[in-house]
């Protein structure tokens, strides 16, 4: 007897509507009726209904569905191979969107993973988050915010100090070569100018001596670096940017 259009909608997941309209383009037509005209499949039916809903759900419009399936030179086990392809390709892309999405997730976080009081504490008086949404903005899409994100949303509260104790430290001897009279082209400078380049890979991101020369020009550029730098020691942003420079150079 097959089955009624209303079964065959159940087993597919699709509505009656959808076999309906099929059935009115061509596309799957039942082969079967009942005594009472109506709608019958039988199994042929529903394995081209099958291979209907594979295309549909790979994307393909209906007009290059009905190509796909009455192809004449395509047999059963091509059309099997084909859709396996396709999905193959499908998952890949998936996996890729899934991918973003943590990514995204990470990024949400801004890897600042601290209780109010915790921030404080390691933080002071600097909200680490005041300018996410800029940088965010400026250097989102680029490989090396996410994969400064993705390393901070896995930093624990002594992490973050144990970074924040490195940088005030390097700062207090960045200070005392300055205070010493070392030029940004002398070897103590410039060694200490590479030392924050490992910093940063070591931290936050893969960072090239032409990347970290591109910092060292930001850190004159723009007033809130070079706020940050002359903090620790008066004329420093300009001083660290040649020694950045220099040190770039000594390693071309």
């Amino acid at each position: 007897m097959g089955y009624s259009v209303g079964q065959v909608a159940a087993f597919a997941r699709v509505t009656v509507r959808t076999l309906h309209h099929y059935d009115e383009i061509g596309l799957l037509s039942p082969s079967g009726r009942s005594h009472a005209g109506h709608r019958r499949y039988d199994d042929a039916d529903l394995d081209r209904l099958q291979r209907i809903l594979f295309y549909r759900e790979l994307g393909f419009p209906l007009d290059q569905v009905a190509v796909l399936i009455d192809d004449p030179d395509a047999d059963p086990r091509e059309h099997l191979r084909r859709q396996h392809e396709l999905l193959s390709a499908r998952i890949a892309e998936l996996q890729k969107m899934a991918a973003a999405v943590e990514h995204a997730m990470e990024a949400k976080k801004m890897g600042i993973n601290l209780t109010p009081e915790e921030r404080f504490e390691v933080f002071g008086d600097h909200d680490p988050e005041q300018y996410a949404e800029e940088v965010q903005q400026r250097w989102g899409n680029t490989d090396a915010y996410r994969q400064s994100q993705a390393r901070a949303a896995r930093y624990t509260k002594a992490d973050w100090q144990r970074m924040q104790d490195e940088a005030t430290e390097w700062g207090a001897r960045y200070r005392a070569a300055m205070q010493a009279g070392e030029p940004p082209a002398g070897d103590r400078a410039m060694d200490l100018a590479e030392e924050h380049r490992r910093q940063i890979a070591q931290w936050h991101y893969d960072c090239d001596h032409e990347m970290h020369r591109c910092l060292g020009d930001m850190y004159v550029a723009d007033e809130r670096f070079t706020a940050y730098f002359e903090a620790i020691a008066p004329g420093m942003a300009e001083h660290f940017r040649d020694a950045i420079h220099a040190n770039a150079a000594r390693n071309a």
